[in-house]
């Protein structure tokens, strides 16, 4: 259960990585926040899915890293997925946000040493 504990760590974070990214540079992202009426937050978005995923990766040697970045990254998803839901989005478009909600909700519990069952 370690690796795929491991794996969902490293597959959040080059996700996270990858949206962050998109969200601070690429057109469509810039849309989608525009559409849900919050053109002035994807900036911060963005930012700190970035920071999320790096935190992910730093956080594999300093745990605490790992419970905040994680956890900051289920909150910010939970967001984004009430965010869908309020714009009556498709289910194909709310889905990520709420399975990366879970995946990082997952890291969390199981980084802060309150469960054994994963690790």
């Amino acid at each position: 259960m370690i690796l795929a504990y491991q794996v969902l760590t490293a597959l959040s974070a080059i996700v996270f990585l990858y949206y962050g990214i998109s969200c601070l540079c690429a057109n469509g992202m810039a849309d989608d926040f525009e559409r849900f009426g919050m053109a002035d937050l994807r900036i911060l978005v963005g930012t700190l899915e970035v920071l999320g995923a790096v935190g992910l990766v730093v956080g594999q040697w300093i745990p605490v890293l790992l419970i905040v970045s994680a956890g900051g990254l289920a909150l910010l998803m939970l967001l984004g997925l009430l965010t869908r839901v309020r714009q009556r989005d498709s289910l194909r478009e709310i889905l990520p946000a709420g399975v990366l909600m879970v995946v990082n909700a997952i890291i969390a519990w199981n980084a802060s040493g309150l469960t054994t069952h994963l690790a």
